[in-house]
This record gives C-alpha cells, sequence and structure tokens, in this order.
C-alpha cells in the first residue's frame, strides 16, 4: 500500500508531501484534508493545488538551472 501511495505522489506533483515535510505534519493527514476540504468546498481546493504544483515546479527548474556560462 505504501508502495502504490508513494507512486500516485510522486506522479501527482508531490504537494502533499512537501506541505507535510515542510509543516510537521503526516503525508496522509494533509492529504485527507485536502479531500475532505474538496468535498465540503465542491472542489476549491483544487486550484490551491495546481497552484501548489505550478510553484513547486518553478522553484525546482530555477534550482537546476546553470550556475556559469561554462556549465554544460
Amino acid at each position: 500500500m505504501k508502495r502504490i501511495t508513494d507512486f500516485i505522489e510522486q506522479q501527482s506533483f508531490g504537494v502533499c508531501s512537501a506541505m507535510g515535510n515542510r509543516l510537521g505534519f503526516s503525508t496522509r493527514s494533509v492529504r485527507l484534508s485536502f479531500v475532505y476540504a474538496s468535498f465540503f468546498t465542491f472542489g476549491s481546493p483544487i486550484v490551491l493545488y495546481f497552484a501548489l504544483a505550478f510553484w513547486m515546479n518553478m522553484r525546482r527548474a530555477l534550482r537546476q538551472q546553470r550556475s556559469t556560462v561554462w556549465d554544460l
């Protein structure tokens, strides 16, 4: 079961695990909070999820940029 959830989380941008690690909560509790909030607010946390995924991918891309002209 753990491998399945890790695979799904890795394929779905890793937002819940990053938030859980940063805030000190378990990934499962963050994921469940997103699911419950989506049910109660008719899906509006999904917009937040995609915004966070976009932000995380932008930060990752900026970190991976070349630091000097001579890097290949």
